[in-house]
């Protein structure tokens, strides 16, 4: 049911998810929640629960105001501009303090109005999936870059990878995923030199990385997990 237009969810998304939410409200299993995935799936709603929540997070700036860009670009010096509503980086462009940011700055307000900024960091070619089922974590997976591209999605060329994350990194995942309460969920996780930092919290990413990556089937995981809580 999950559909995408270009570089955005559909805007029909929003409304299919309000009228799901309408019938969980009033008694039908849903798994997650659409009220929670709704929270995510919003850019803004999801990066200003973890900054509430306490959460190590890019510095980030959300305006739609070209003038105030271009000063968060100056002072990231390379910034990452998203559209609040995309996965896999679509839509996503990289943008460098100097005499042609302002014109790259106007371009992405155009198609998009709201800007969504953040620092560039160096991720060392990889970031992390952290996956969780019931809030218990489940597994890792790495994204790992081919060099050709900025960021290190499969669209981009990037490959899954098995990976063993620190205890830091583990904890710090599940206190941004416990800010959802999301059935399934991978926290998006990048290790940097001044520690983990949350990208954000995906309703729906993650079975074909922990598939290809350590050979864990966990969509079938998922469907015990819902009949057993179906049946309680």
């Amino acid at each position: 049911m999950i559909k995408k237009v270009g570089a955005r969810y559909s805007p029909a998304l929003m409304d299919r998810l309000e009228i799901l939410r309408f019938l969980n409200e009033r008694g039908l299993p849903m798994f997650s929640n659409p009220y929670y995935i709704m929270r995510v799936l919003d850019r803004l709603s999801c990066t200003v629960t973890l900054k509430s929540g306490g959460i190590p997070m890019p510095e980030t700036t959300i305006t739609e105001d070209a003038g105030a860009a271009e000063q968060a670009v100056d002072r990231y010096g390379e910034a990452v501009f998203k559209p609040l509503y995309t996965s896999k980086a679509r839509g996503m462009t990289v943008i460098r303090a100097g005499s042609g940011a302002r014109s790259e700055i106007d371009d992405f307000r155009a198609k998009y109005g709201i800007m969504y900024i953040q620092k560039k960091l160096d991720l060392g070619g990889q970031d992390l999936g952290v996956a969780f089922m019931g809030g218990e974590y489940l597994t890792t997976y790495a994204r790992c870059g081919d060099g050709s591209s900025w960021n290190t999605t499969t669209n981009s060329g990037g490959k899954y990878r098995a990976y063993s994350p620190s205890e830091e990194t583990i904890a710090l995942a599940r206190k941004a995923q416990d800010l959802f309460g999301l059935d399934f969920t991978c926290v998006d996780v990048a290790e940097t030199a001044e520690g983990p930092m949350v990208f954000e919290v995906s309703a729906f990413g993650g079975f074909r990385g922990i598939q290809t990556a350590g050979g864990m089937d966990a969509a079938a995981l998922y469907v015990d997990y819902v009949l057993e809580r179906i049946s309680r």
